[in-house]
């Protein structure tokens, strides 16, 4: 993996130069960490206090964690139907999968944040931005998702694209016994799952810049010594080889 997420040229220089020992990275990590975390914080807030009217707490924990999610409350983000505010109490994951898994979602996303800790501590140097950027991404994700799973023991989602766009021909997402499967985008989701998706696309897209630059760096290796050796060839001297 160490290869994969940074391509040092020697196992002294990488020490030296690992995200964890470098401040500029740990600015870059926090600053999307806690741009992101208010971002989506203050956005349910939002939506769960004017989408619906000014509902309190209480109102809103009427319905216990055996129901399905609520759509009581619907607003137009957008017009032409890209968007609307629709308020879902979300107890799954990401999109709503694996419903009423509370604990399971607690440990596996608190386990998610420590292993994003040490992936940015151990397998990135300094001047990866880009992985600074995408981890701090995913923890502010995570974090704002466990936050509610701790304090409202769900996830409060808001964001329903394509509300009214049906699926073609008649057909219904599996699983769905209610009239929402048949939408083209059935799911209703937030900030934090788009910081997570957005997050775990711009690492794979840094992983894959990386391991670019590592071939193409042993080719130019490669390349190198085969020049070495025709050079040698010609001055008459047999080529020596690496041990």
């Amino acid at each position: 993996m160490g290869r994969v997420m940074s391509s040092p040229s020697d196992a002294e220089s990488t020490r030296a130069r690992r995200a964890y020992r470098c401040p500029g990275a740990w600015v870059v990590l926090l600053t999307v960490l806690c741009l992101g975390l208010t971002a989506d914080l203050w956005s349910k807030h939002w939506a769960f206090s004017t989408v619906a009217g000014g509902m309190s707490r209480a109102e809103m924990e009427e319905h216990n964690d055996q129901v399905p999610p609520q759509r009581e409350y619907r607003q137009t983000a957008l017009p032409w139907g890209l968007l609307d505010f629709s308020l879902v109490k979300n107890f799954g994951a990401v999109f709503g999968i694996g419903p009423n898994q509370r604990w399971f979602f607690v440990v596996f996303t608190a386990f998610a944040l420590a292993a994003g800790l040490f992936v940015f501590g151990r397998f990135t140097n300094g001047r990866q931005r880009l992985a600074h950027v995408a981890i701090g991404l995913i923890l502010a994700g995570g974090g704002g998702n466990l936050y509610d799973r701790f304090v409202f023991h769900y996830v409060r989602d808001f964001l329903h694209m394509l509300p009214d766009v049906p699926l073609p021909f008649g057909w219904h997402w599996p699983g769905g016994g209610d009239g929402s499967s048949s939408g083209l985008f059935p799911w209703v989701f937030n900030v934090a799952d788009m910081m997570l998706l957005t997050g775990m696309g711009l690492l794979m897209l840094h992983i894959n810049r990386v391991e670019r630059r590592r071939k193409r760096a042993e080719a130019e290796k490669r390349a190198g010594r085969g020049e070495g050796r025709e050079a040698e060839a010609g001055d008459g001297r047999a080529p020596v080889e690496a041990a």
